[in-house]
């Protein structure tokens, strides 16, 4: 079976769990030499959370990538990009003529040896949720274990017209008023505004009711937020909402964790939200001037290619993607993969509502979020006519809730035009980050054997000298911030001898040590044209046996991170290139 033409259904609707699942079964089982599709993991409500890996001999550990979307129970866009990178790996091998953008040969030989792990959806139970009947759902539609009984909102659609939306209850003290342009759009109350007033709140009834509190809707407290849930610089409730009771508590944010801890081989992490059209990157807890230069300087090159693929600047997650200055997220899975995998790791916050809307970018990115005035709104009410097939705004109509009493509902569904872009919109977005991500695989180490030398030392014995080296543009170690953790080993080699024998079998097996790659980043002082200058040849290494007799020694290089190369090498033996490995 061939790749259909880089069209697949997420490029033009939101998938549902089991359609998401077919698509990764068909994938799977049309080919089986590229594809393994495995379940990490199962939801509280029973779905599975799919990991799709691909690469040939997909079980064969080698460098390799990680995609993941769809944490957040809103943010259905995740999904449809990261299958849509899931289909360009599978295009390179299938029909690399698809891609899009221009790829040299050369640089898909490369990417063709890169396993690509896509997890599209992290929270099947979030996004069911959310395309069933809408409403906000932050990770999942369930409360933190233990969380007191207090009332709270729970979206319902009281209507029965399919979506959830939002009551709007009169009060003369109230803190809305209507748009008189836009029917369906409400707008922050000024002091000259007259009457009347309303209240807002979800499409839905207050559990845990006392017949009088009407609480404020807060879909962060009192559940679990996936992005918080993460062991790096993780804090508890409630010096951090959505944490839960301990890292990897939930059983989505686990299956992730036991993953990654599996697999050291991954270099790459692309975390998949939406929306804003902007990459996030570390540090999150620190300013640039407390992070390491080198791995600053590989995020400038990563920038760099965000904006000329995807059209999205990067930011610093501390210098601008902070809710409150100086007070940094904690438990964030970028976070997780940087300091501690080892990871390339960024965000992507997909969806460039405020480039469309002709927003100028604010000082601070997140205060887009923020800043967000009257006649912002406005705009938006335009723009949904003209470009989102009015699916934000619909009038309001009179109903009787069942606590609250006469009430209207209607007003505003974000899930399609704020959340998520338009359908329409999702082959450019898709075509967009999926070329970004195979030019930062693109980056990955590539261990190979070099040459191997074979001295006769007299007397029937011989030296075998193996070079090893790193052909690849990140060192051997990933980013700097994890190259001291304890499971960040670095290249061994092993010789077995058959029918000869080693000198000294003590020295079987020699460590050898990280190797640096080719890569600088942008900006290093050693590109410049007034001193250029390269590294030397600290991305090779030698390993080194004494040989006595005739027969064979195979030699394995490698580590938990780059695999492994091997090659059999007669004794006597020729010297010059090495054979296949």
């Amino acid at each position: 079976m061939a790749l259909d033409a880089l069209d697949g259904p997420f490029r033009h609707r939101y998938l549902t769990h089991e359609a998401l699942t077919r698509q990764l079964q068909a994938w799977a089982q049309a080919h089986p030499r590229l594809a393994r599709l495995q379940s990490i993991g199962t939801t509280p409500q029973g779905r599975d959370i799919w990991v799709l890996t691909i690469g040939p001999e997909p079980e064969r550990r080698r460098p390799g990538v990680w995609v993941d979307g769809n944490m957040h129970g809103t943010e259905l866009a995740g999904s449809s990009v990261a299958l849509a990178v899931a289909e360009a790996a599978l295009a390179l091998h299938l029909a690399p003529e698809t891609l899009p953008g221009d790829w040299p040969e050369h640089q898909c030989r490369f990417l063709r040896e890169v396993l690509f792990h896509v997890c599209p959806r992290i929270s099947p139970d979030g996004a069911e949720q959310v395309l069933r009947q809408g409403g906000f759902v932050r990770s999942t539609p369930r409360r933190t274990p233990d969380s007191p009984a207090r009332p709270h909102w729970c979206v319902l659609d009281l209507d029965g017209d399919g979506r959830c939306r939002y009551l709007r209850r009169h009060d003369e003290a109230g803190d809305f008023v209507e748009s008189p342009d836009h029917p369906g759009l409400m707008l922050p109350r000024r002091v000259e505004d007259p009457p009347p007033y309303w209240r807002l709140y979800p499409e839905g009834v207050i559990d845990h009711w006392d017949g009088v509190t009407v609480p404020e809707p807060d879909w962060l407290k009192d559940t679990p937020d996936f992005n918080r849930n993460f062991p790096w610089g993780w804090r508890p409730e409630p010096e951090q909402l959505g944490a839960g009771h301990y890292p990897g508590a939930e059983p989505e944010t686990r299956a992730v964790i036991d993953f990654a801890l599996a697999h050291p081989d991954l270099y790459a992490w692309l975390n998949l939200h939406t929306f804003g059209g902007v990459f996030i990157r570390p540090l999150t807890d620190a300013p640039d001037g407390r992070m390491d230069q080198h791995d600053l300087a590989l995020y400038r090159q990563l920038a760099a290619w965000g904006q000329a693929l995807a059209g999205y600047p990067t930011v610093s997650g501390f210098e601008e993607f902070t809710y409150e200055p100086d007070t940094p997220l904690h438990g964030d899975l970028t976070d997780f993969a940087y300091h501690q995998r080892g990871c390339v790791a960024q965000v992507c916050e997909l969806w460039d509502l405020f480039q469309r809307l002709g927003q100028p970018r604010p000082e601070r990115f997140i205060d887009h979020f923020t800043a967000f005035d009257r006649e912002e709104m406005e705009r938006l009410a335009r723009w949904d006519l003209g470009n989102n097939r009015q699916r934000l705004f619909r009038p309001w109509r009179p109903l009787d809730h069942p606590q609250l009493g006469p009430v209207e509902v209607g007003g505003l569904d974000p899930c399609i035009g704020i959340w998520n872009p338009p359908p329409e919109c999702l082959p450019a977005i898709c075509d967009n980050l999926a070329a970004y991500w195979l030019q930062v695989a693109s980056l990955l180490p590539r261990l190979v054997i070099e040459s191997v030398r074979d001295t006769p030392l007299g007397n029937g014995y011989r030296e075998l000298e193996v070079t090893v080296a790193n052909h690849g543009y990140l060192p051997s170690h990933g980013v700097q911030a994890a190259r001291e953790r304890p499971w960040n080993s670095g290249v061994e080699a092993l010789a077995t001898a058959v029918g000869c024998r080693l000198h000294d079998p003590g020295r079987a097996r020699q460590v050898l040590g990280h190797l640096d790659g080719w890569g600088r980043g942008l900006g290093d002082t050693a590109h410049m044209p007034w001193f250029q200058r390269s590294r030397g040849n600290t991305h090779q290494a030698r390993a080194r046996w004494v040989i006595l007799g005739e027969g064979e020694v195979t030699v394995r290089i490698g580590s938990p991170r780059l695999g492994e190369v091997h090659q059999t090498i007669p004794i006597p033996g020729r010297s010059g290139a090495p054979g296949p490995c």
